[in-house]
């Protein structure tokens, strides 16, 4: 009997991560350039050593579940601010760096322009170009200071990924390809590490193709992950009354041993 309350917890664990991962799916699904993360559940152990009945290798006290990240792209939505990017191909990524020098990857191309007058995502890191930071210098139009909106409005940035303020060069942007984006390390909602496994590298301009004036979506489907969460619900409770159950039935035949005793 214990072993039945053992293998039911045991059942409802998976359950309990893939609706944690259901709801940040949720949550993120307005966020641009967010990508759902997923789960797939390891129900083959090892058949072989199952065959030949070895023990302890037929229940585990691991969770039976991996994590990945679904990389398919989103929508585009166009929005016509001069400072919102997209990429068609979905293994290049934009590289962004943290105010500590480390380099992420994001598909999120949603930038302003900050008070120094760099390129920045929305939580400050900074937009890189092939030769570091993009930096828009405010007085050049006109020699008179601008804010950023008229600013921006000067930008252009080709499908190519040069960057021009006015008609003048500013910087090239720095673009890579990751041929196995699964292998990416999730460190926030948009934002990316490669590990060792991953296959990376630079692009040339003629390689890439940057649409201004358009955001990536999140690729997270509402509806699908409101039906999947009800279905999780339901097989958690599903769960909890076999524990329930189990445990009124060890109640009783603890009393009755009392009783006989």
């Amino acid at each position: 009997m214990l072993k039945e309350l053992y293998t039911a917890a045991l059942g409802m664990l998976p359950q309990q991560m893939r609706l944690e991962l259901t709801a940040n799916n949720i949550a993120n699904a307005n966020t641009v350039g967010f990508k759902r993360s997923a789960v797939f559940e390891q129900s083959l152990i090892e058949a072989r050593e199952n065959l030949l009945n070895v023990r302890g290798d037929a229940e585990t006290e691991d969770v039976p579940l991996s994590q990945y990240i679904d990389f398919r792209p989103g929508a585009l939505q166009k929005t016509g601010n001069p400072l919102d990017l997209a990429l068609d191909n979905p293994s290049h990524f934009f590289i962004v760096a943290g105010s500590d020098g480390t380099e992420y990857l994001s598909r999120a191309g949603h930038f302003t322009i900050d008070d120094r007058g760099f390129l920045v995502t929305p939580d400050g890191r900074l937009l890189l170009s092939n030769s570091g930071p993009i930096r828009i210098d405010i007085n050049q139009i006109n020699g008179e200071q601008s804010q950023n909106e008229s600013l921006a409005r000067n930008i252009r940035i080709s499908p190519q990924g040069e960057v021009q303020l006015a008609g003048q060069y500013i910087a090239q942007l720095r673009i890579v390809e990751v041929a196995n984006p699964t292998s990416l390390e999730r460190r926030d909602a948009v934002c990316f590490t490669p590990t060792d496994s991953t296959d990376i590298h630079e692009l040339d301009p003629s390689q890439i193709t940057v649409q201004q004036g358009y955001l990536e979506a999140s690729n997270v489907d509402i509806v699908r992950e409101m039906v999947t969460m009800i279905q999780l619900q339901r097989m958690f409770e599903l769960g909890q009354k076999v524990i329930h159950t189990n445990d009124s039935t060890l109640d009783r035949s603890i009393d009755i041993g009392r009783f006989t005793a």
